[in-house]
């Protein structure tokens, strides 16, 4: 990789019409991957990779007036320190915001990377080159700011965060909040009354394992094959089994470790200790995303998890 203060003139020109090139399509990826869902959002990422073709055309016109027709292939990935770009992968699963903020944050980049970069050199041609490039960037922020308004007024935005929000918990929120409740649940009974049957903690720790491991498959297995999400816009059945398996070994398996400690009486302590910890938390995700009323729902939670937990000791003892 080579250091940006030892490009020329002609290869800095080469690589700010690369990066116009990638950030344009970029930004067509962007529109197309939002256009089921968020088409108004989709709308103003059409129009930035728009813009950009246009600024690499003045780009490209500029190069060809002062070195010619041959433009040297320079990548942002070949200069060391560079700024990177992520693609829309890594950025949709932050959520459509996240997304949004892309059109700017690109620009605003861009421009501080051009102004250090013309602060560090002292030929005239090339911090005047510099120069008019940190101003263009400025200008693509405000061209940024200015599409966003004009194509998601205040009450575009709301619907499509709405629509957002509901995807979120209809994919995420919800069959995991399933496999939480199954999992800190159902394996009370289980991981209690081996307990208080033997008395030994490793023979507990080994039920609850196996309990926990075999309700997460099975839970990930049922979530991932009831719907398949055409309908219902619940979402590829793959990510929400996975999501529901996950947390359901999760919920069986935090009142399962304390076990691993030898004494059994310490293990059971704790172990009931994450039992209400659970508990809450599953009372806290149901207030904060499906508008339970928090006194009712820890009332319910604390209520079935109570009965199950004193199931397992009873047939334990027994």
């Amino acid at each position: 990789m080579r250091s940006f203060s030892d490009l020329s003139e002609r290869e800095i020109l080469a690589l700010a019409i690369s990066n116009e090139e990638e950030d344009g399509r970029i930004y067509a990826d962007f529109a197309e991957g939002l256009q089921e869902n968020y088409p108004d959002t989709a709308r103003v990422f059409t129009d930035m990779a728009a813009e950009e073709n246009e600024h690499r055309r003045l780009l490209i016109d500029k190069f060809i007036e002062k070195f010619g027709n041959h433009i040297p292939l320079v990548r942002r990935n070949h200069i060391r320190g560079y700024i990177q770009r992520r693609p829309l992968w890594q950025v949709r699963p932050l959520g459509i915001e996240a997304v949004r903020r892309q059109a700017v944050e690109i620009e605003e980049a861009a421009g501080r990377f051009y102004q250090q970069a013309a602060s560090r050199t002292s030929d005239a041609d090339i911090r005047k080159l510099l120069g008019d490039l940190a101003a263009a960037e400025v200008q693509h922020v405000r061209s940024a700011e200015e599409i966003t308004e004009k194509r998601l007024p205040g009450e575009t935005r709301t619907r499509e965060d709405d629509s957002a929000n509901r995807r979120l918990i209809l994919q995420i929120i919800q069959p995991g909040l399933v496999g939480l409740m199954d999992g800190s649940v159902s394996t009370l009974a289980p991981v209690f009354a081996a307990a208080f049957a033997t008395h030994n903690s490793w023979n507990a720790f080994l039920v609850g394992l196996a309990a926990s491991l075999g309700a997460g498959i099975s839970m990930g297995f049922a979530e991932a094959l009831a719907d398949d999400g055409k309908l219902s816009g619940r979402g590829t059945p793959y990510l929400r089994g996975f999501v529901c398996g996950l947390m359901t070994v999760a919920g069986g398996i935090g009142h399962t470790l304390p076990y691993i400690i030898p004494n059994f009486w310490t293990a059971t302590i704790l172990a009931c200790a994450v039992v209400v910890i659970e508990l809450l938390t599953i009372a806290w995700v149901q207030w904060r995303y499906m508008d339970t009323p928090p006194v009712s729902a820890a009332a319910k939670v604390m209520l079935g998890g109570g009965l199950v937990l004193a199931t397992g000791i009873l047939i334990g003892n027994a």
